[in-house]
Order: structure tokens, then C-alpha cells, then sequence
């Protein structure tokens, strides 16, 4: 069971998220260049949206590089020595197969559930006199090799790597790897995924699919010019003291993103309902994100205005090309851009399914700001947002 969600939204003056340049992201679609916003950027904002919606933290995971400091702290509480336990647990995550720098850091950010720091920090008391062993040995050896260089070694080296590579674990190392990158209780990792180059046993294979935001219509980003005084400046003195400028643009955007409950409920371990709060959390999370940049210089919140929610045995349809050609002035000269763009996401979606049959199909619900827009064909409507989600929700457990 799919469950695909189509949102257009418009925002005002804004640079939600910025190029390697600090412009407003674009493409190049239907011959013209249109305002984007990326899918990550997407996924992010939804992910802070999570825990307002159904479900609590711990069943929330996070992206860190940090695991050696949050195993760390659990052992400092557990009453182990606050000297040794960071470097402890640094060898402890290089033993288990995971890259670590030398700043303790994991090589790359990893994705795991709330519990992964407590999950090392249990590797690491079982494992405790070996690793501080290993990790004073190391040190030893490598106090040793700077003496003897005399001038010192600038490169320095990563004592933890040393260490870990003359440890034997006494318990099963690769369950206690699997046991720390568990994500059955991560419901966002089970939506978004995981992936682990180094080792595919530990990657998710994502529950949805977002797509990047493109507006409906052409744009051309803007700057804006800006002067700043300083306050405490004699008034005989005339004169910015700071001058520079700030991309920006305002468009109508077509989003787009779907879930696979049948994915969803194998990344989540059969656990039911948790996916049931976990898919809630989903709709209500994409439908209120809004994305994070610039907005203390702009103020750009608002939300989507027309909603089309569709849930499907099978397929997807990504609804971007109803916007192949963009909507022009002529076009939204008379109701404006968001609801010349209503109009040609409705039209797009009765097109494909009076083409390719609605067979697939099990609901599909249409909700709009607008009251002059007319239902996308004999489908439901809903008045609110609560409604929308629970037509959707009851119609994927239908």
C-alpha cells in the first residue's frame, strides 16, 4: 500500500535553500528555469516535525558523528572514570568495525535510533579492562615513536585505530555492531533510510520517496541590496559600515513525496502500531515543513494550498510534468498563479488515470484553500487538514 501526497504551496520573498553561491536553488525544466528546493532539505524540515505529531522522541532517531561522546556520558554516569571512558568508547566504536578520526568522530554521520549511545556504552562495559588496556598500550607506543623522532611527529596518529586492531571482544562484536545501528524503533530512519558504504548489511531501504519542490512557473532570482549603520557612530560621520547583498526569489511550488507502508512495516520490525503513528506523523510532518533558510531575514512560513492525497495498491505517479510547460501570466492572469496551478495538477491527475486505469487506485482526496476550485473529479474532499489525513489513513487500512 502507497500512500502519495501532492501539495502546492507558495512562498513570498524568500531563500529557503541556498546553492554553493547563497542563491535560491534552481533547475532548468520545461526549457525554463524554475525556483527548487531539494528533497534533503524536504526531509529534514519534515523530520523536526515529527515528534509534534504522534510520535515521542525515543521513537525518533538522530544523525550524529558524536557516538563516542554520547556512549561517554552513560558510562561517566554509570560510575566509570570521566578520563578514560571517551577514549574507552573510541576504541570500543573502532573495534566494532566503525571509522573514527582522530578528533573522535565518527569517519561519516550516522543514522541511528536513540539508544545507539547506550547500546555502546554496554559494548564498552563488558569490554572495559581490554579497551583501557589496548588504549594504554597504544598510547605507550606511540609516546615511544614521538620520542624517537625527537622533533616530534605533526601528522600525529590515531591511537584509538592502533588500539582497536590488538582487541578481541570476548562477546559477538558483529551483533553488538547490529544491536548499535538497530533502527526498529527509529521510525525516521525507517521512513528516510540508511545508507552504510562500508558495510550494506546496515542499510534501510527507505519508506518514502520525496522528490525535490520545483515551482509551477518560470522565476528569475533577485537580490536584495542592504546597508548597515553602526549605532555608535558620531553623527558627523555619513556612511554604511556594511554593504552587501542577498539572493531571493517567491514562487508557487509543486511538492511531491509518497510512503510504502509494506516497506515501512519491515524497516519497523512488524510493529504495527507504530507504524500507524508513524505514518500520521508522516502526513501531518510533509504537509507542515517548512524549511529553515533565511527565515529570521524573511519570514516566508506559510502553508500549502491545495492538497491531493492518492493511496494506491501499487505505481506512483509524480505529477511534475502537469507543470512541463510553466504556468505564464496569460494563464493565471485572471485567478492567479496557485489556482491556474490547481487547475493543471487536477487536469494532469484525471489525464493519467483515464489513460492508464485507476485499477491501483483506493482513494484519492482533494482539499483546497480555494472554493472556487472544483474537486479533482468524483473523489472525496476534505474540509480540514485532520479530515485529509484520516481519509488518507483509513483508505491505506482499507
Amino acid at each position: 500500500m502507497i500512500i502519495e501526497l501532492h501539495l502546492l504551496q507558495s512562498f513570498p520573498t524568500s531563500n529557503l535553500n541556498r546553492d554553493e553561491f547563497g542563491q535560491p536553488k534552481t533547475v532548468t525544466f520545461g526549457g525554463c528555469t524554475r525556483s527548487r528546493i531539494s528533497s534533503q532539505c524536504l526531509k529534514r524540515s519534515a523530520r523536526q516535525e515529527l515528534t509534534k505529531f504522534g510520535l515521542d522522541e525515543s521513537e525518533v532517531g538522530v544523525r550524529t558523528k558524536r557516538l563516542r561522546d554520547a556512549a561517554a556520558e552513560v558510562l561517566v554516569e554509570r560510575g566509570r572514570d570521566a578520563d578514560l571512558a571517551p577514549g574507552v568508547a573510541e576504541i570500543g566504536l573502532q573495534s566494532l568495525g566503525f571509522g573514527v578520526k582522530k578528533n573522535g568522530l565518527t569517519e561519516y554521520l550516522l543514522f541511528v535510533g536513540q539508544q545507539s549511545g547506550g547500546v555502546l556504552a554496554d559494548f564498552c562495559d563488558r569490554e572495559w579492562d581490554k579497551l583501557a588496556e589496548a588504549r594504554a598500550k597504544a598510547e605507550e607506543e606511540a609516546e615511544r615513536k614521538r620520542k624517537k623522532k625527537g622533533d616530534g611527529d605533526s601528522e600525529g596518529e590515531n591511537v584509538a585505530a592502533t588500539a582497536a586492531k590488538k582487541v578481541k571482544p570476548t562477546g559477538n562484536a558483529a551483533k553488538a555492531a547490529r544491536d548499535l545501528l538497530d533502527a526498529r524503533r527509529a521510525a525516521d530512519v525507517a521512513l528516510f533510510g540508511r545508507m552504510i558504504a562500508d558495510n550494506k548489511d546496515f542499510n534501510v531501504n527507505a519508506a518514502s520517496q520525496v522528490a525535490h519542490a520545483i515551482s509551477t512557473h518560470s522565476v528569475a532570482n533577485e537580490f536584495d541590496y542592504y546597508t548597515a549603520v553602526d549605532d555608535l557612530k558620531p553623527d558627523a560621520e555619513a556612511g554604511a559600515d556594511m554593504i552587501g547583498d542577498v539572493g531571493f526569489n517567491a514562487a508557487c511550488y509543486y511538492r511531491y513525496a509518497n510512503l510504502d507502508l509494506e516497506q515501512l512495516t519491515k524497516n519497523l520490525g512488524g510493529d504495527d502500531a507504530l507504524v500507524e503513528r508513524a505514518a500520521k506523523a508522516w502526513l501531518h510532518a510533509f504537509i507542515n515543513a517548512v524549511p529553515t533558510g533565511k527565515q529570521n531575514s524573511m519570514a516566508a512560513r506559510t502553508m500549502p494550498e491545495t492538497l491531493l492525497g492518492v493511496v494506491r495498491d501499487s505505481g506512483a505517479w509524480n505529477l511534475a510534468n502537469a507543470f512541463l510547460k510553466p504556468v505564464d501570466t496569460k494563464e493565471s492572469a485572471s485567478d492567479g498563479v496557485m489556482v491556474a496551478s490547481s487547475r493543471r495538477l487536477g487536469d494532469h491527475f484525471d489525464k493519467l488515470r483515464r489513460f492508464y486505469g485507476a485499477t491501483t487506485l483506493r482513494t484519492v482526496i482533494a482539499a483546497s484553500l480555494n472554493e472556487e476550485l472544483q474537486p479533482f473529479g468524483p473523489d472525496e474532499t476534505a474540509a480540514d487538514l485532520d479530515a485529509f489525513t484520516a481519509k488518507a489513513l483509513n483508505g491505506a487500512r482499507g
